[in-house]
This record gives C-alpha cells, structure tokens and sequence, in this order.
C-alpha cells in the first residue's frame, strides 16, 4: 500500500486499503488492547478513529517520540533494522508522491519454553 500520510517529525501512516488515508478493510474492527509500551522512535502502532474500538487495517510508525500517544493506541510492534527508509519517506498529508511498501516483514517473538 501507499504511505498516505507522513507527519513531519512525528509519524508515517499506512495501511488505508485505497493509499488516502482513508477507510479499512472488510474485516472486523479490532478491540482496543491498549498497553504500556511507550511511543518513541520506530515503535508501530494501529491508527484508529476517535473510538476505541475502531482500530482495522491502518498503523503508523513514530518517527519521533510523542508520551500523548501512550495508552491511547494498541502497540504491536516496533522497527528493529531499516528506520533509515522509514525517515526518508516522503513527506506530507498526504504526501505529493507517496512512497510504496515493497517489503514488510512481521517478525515474533520465539514461543517460551
């Protein structure tokens, strides 16, 4: 998908179905599981509408640290190589020429043992 929209200095937004920022998937809304992980730079988290419970295909990754996000939105995961292409996205809201995800990977953790 399309990186609609990359706040300057604070986070880069994607996931909306049709690259505008706009909008989800056909799939059900996921409830909120709201955590303590802090929002600082390369955490990625769901985006949502002022529910809580709206939360369904968008998320965005901080470029910057921001304390106002925390508890407010679920955090699922964090970049661990490669926030040198996340910070040389395109800017705007929405950018001019949006970037395009090529390649994303979603790693877990090991099951314990």
């Amino acid at each position: 998908g399309k990186i609609a929209h990359v706040i300057i200095n604070k986070l880069a937004q994607t996931g909306s179905p049709n690259g505008d920022g706009m909008g989800g998937s056909t799939k059900p809304d996921l409830k909120a599981e709201f955590n303590d992980v802090a929002h600082v730079r390369g955490i990625v988290s769901m985006a949502r509408t002022m529910a809580p419970n709206r939360a369904n295909a968008q998320f965005f990754i901080m470029l910057k640290g921001n304390s106002g996000l925390d508890g407010q939105y679920t955090v699922w995961g964090e970049v661990i190589e490669g926030m040198e292409f996340v910070d040389g996205l395109a800017r705007g809201e929405p950018p001019r020429k949006p970037d395009k995800i090529v390649k994303l990977s979603v790693a877990s953790d090991p099951p314990a043992e």
